[in-house]
């Protein structure tokens, strides 16, 4: 599967493409790549969709489907656009899982850390979906593999890659992960920093209640976080900023409070809601291009070009009480967090159900509901 945002394979199976000569492949490399900015919709949607705001989707499916050879009330062909790729399942038939990865690429520093691990499973059957959301700083220990922190596989993996020149890395961590949460995972979609503040950019920044200062300073990656308690208004970098900051540093004075993942995940939910509104808004629509231009060259997914139609015509309108999100936590003790095997042993069970039919959606998390976790987290930023 590929790790590079303009080209796409084949699925597993289709191994006559992969021995095509060299001027096959960059032909077709150009073809796909004129399907990025489909793509680029779509992952907007699965983005926000994963904390259950859909509301806008619906506008966003006519623009893909006015972007499709044929479809869309008879738009105008458009050659390079097409996916071709027939995907092995229908998600209008079947439930999907995917993997959403958040990546802390930047140029200053190369590293591709996932600060952001989560799967979800959609059942097309009962319109509903569960998200299983993993500390960054889990240990992770599972059998063919070296015990390490979970956040540390996939840029291993893409190190891989880049060494015997395969594209693998995705597919790795599908594997990883699936057999970790006991689900086979479908599609991986893999976002980095910049994409995130990019897009708040585009949304004209965001507005936020910051529940106490914050302050770190790192000079070697740039990173300068600077926030005051209170209500406020954030760019692109400050809000990037708001959304990762972990414990103060030593370039601060006076230093300020540590932030469990726990607090992370509902600062990064308070953020995605409010870019939400931003688009929802009508100087947000006026602004669609611009955002869809924001994670130009800052994703890599591997969904199919029909299988995003499917997902977008069977999910756009799914109902906010129909998707269960379940952080799992556990015990920090340094430098890794220690899952609380109850919670892993019920996001497992949950998934099943999800993938069953039988899940109920009840109890939401709603950012306080849930046993934050355990102990101080004073690891780097």
């Amino acid at each position: 599967m590929s790790t590079t945002t303009g080209g796409l394979p084949p699925r597993a199976g289709n191994k006559a493409q992969k021995a095509s000569n060299p001027k096959s492949k960059k032909k077709q490399k150009k073809k796909v790549s004129g399907f990025k900015r489909f793509m680029q919709i779509v992952l907007i949607v699965l983005l926000l969709s994963v904390v259950g705001v859909m509301a806008y989707a619906g506008y966003l499916y006519y623009q893909v489907e006015n972007m499709f050879d044929g479809k869309g009330g008879g738009a105008t062909p458009n050659s390079g656009i097409v996916d071709t790729r027939v995907p092995p399942k229908s998600a209008k038939e079947k439930p999907i899982t995917m993997m959403l990865l958040g990546t802390d690429y930047r140029k200053q520093t190369g590293t591709r850390l996932t600060d952001v691990v989560m799967v979800a499973t959609l059942n097309p059957d009962t319109k509903s979906a569960t998200i299983v959301s993993l500390p960054r700083d889990t240990y992770f220990q599972l059998e063919g593999y070296i015990p390490n922190k979970l956040n540390s596989y996939y840029p291993k993996f893409y190190a891989k890659d880049k060494k015997d020149g395969t594209n693998n890395a995705m597919q790795e961590m599908q594997t990883m992960l699936g057999k970790y949460l006991g689900v086979d995972v479908d599609y991986t979609t893999v976002i980095n920093f910049k994409g995130f503040s990019d897009v708040v950019d585009a949304v004209g920044g965001v507005d936020v209640n910051a529940a106490m200062n914050m302050c770190y300073i790192d000079n070697a990656d740039g990173t300068n976080i600077n926030i005051k308690a209170g209500p406020q208004h954030l760019d692109g970098e400050q809000a990037l900023g708001y959304v990762r900051y972990r414990h103060s540093g030593s370039g601060c004075s006076p230093r300020t409070k540590e932030s469990s993942d726990f607090d992370r995940n509902k600062r990064q939910n308070e953020v995605l809601n409010s870019i939400v509104d931003k688009i929802q808004s009508f100087n947000g629509i006026t602004k669609l291009s611009s955002i869809i231009q924001s994670v130009d060259d800052n994703m890599e997914t591997d969904i199919e070009g029909s299988q995003f139609t499917n997902l977008l015509t069977t999910y756009w309108n799914i109902p906010k009480a129909n998707i269960k999100y379940m952080p799992v936590t556990g015990d920090w003790r340094s430098p890794y967090v220690y899952i609380n095997e109850t919670e892993l042993a019920n996001a497992k069970q949950a998934l099943q159900d999800e993938l069953n039919g039988t899940a109920t959606h009840a109890d939401q998390f709603d950012g306080t509901s849930t046993g934050e976790t355990s102990g101080s987290q004073t690891s780097a930023q």
